[in-house]
């Protein structure tokens, strides 16, 4: 797999992996989310591609405290082959040159197999409470 930045043309293959893999949510309207994302650090949004076919994504930022991780996925064909643990590495390392001491990431308690998998390389569960308030409705 090769990484690189995402690409002005790389948006509807994106949105298409993150409904394959059931990232997107009614209230996130994605098209936003990769607008909102391009106007910070967007060389912190990565994309693998297999050929010419984006198969991973994730996106990653530092503000300065510590870093974080959304929208890793991998297209269901391609799961289970090192594909999202590269990615992760590859952020992880692009974050340490930043200097950023600790990554976070947000899994929904439901998803028992993002759990794993992010338990795998190394994270656990922190004892803190997640809290989120909109400010700019995308509906």
């Amino acid at each position: 797999m090769r990484i690189r930045p995402y690409a002005a043309g790389d948006e509807t293959a994106v949105i298409g992996l993150w409904e394959k893999c059931r990232l997107t949510r009614p209230w996130n309207d994605p098209r936003k989310d990769i607008a909102r994302k391009l106007t910070v650090q967007p060389e912190l949004f990565l994309v693998g591609v297999l050929g010419e076919a984006i198969v991973a994504t994730v996106m990653a930022g530092y503000e300065g405290h510590r870093g974080w991780v959304n929208y890793l996925a991998v297209s269901p064909e391609h799961q289970r082959r090192g594909l999202g643990k590269t990615l992760m590495r590859e952020v992880e390392k692009r974050l340490m040159e930043r200097g950023c001491p600790k990554l976070n990431v947000q899994v929904r308690a439901a998803n028992s197999e993002a759990l794993q998998f992010y338990r795998r390389l190394g994270y656990a569960q922190d004892e803190a409470v997640a809290l989120g308030k909109r400010l700019i409705p995308d509906a």
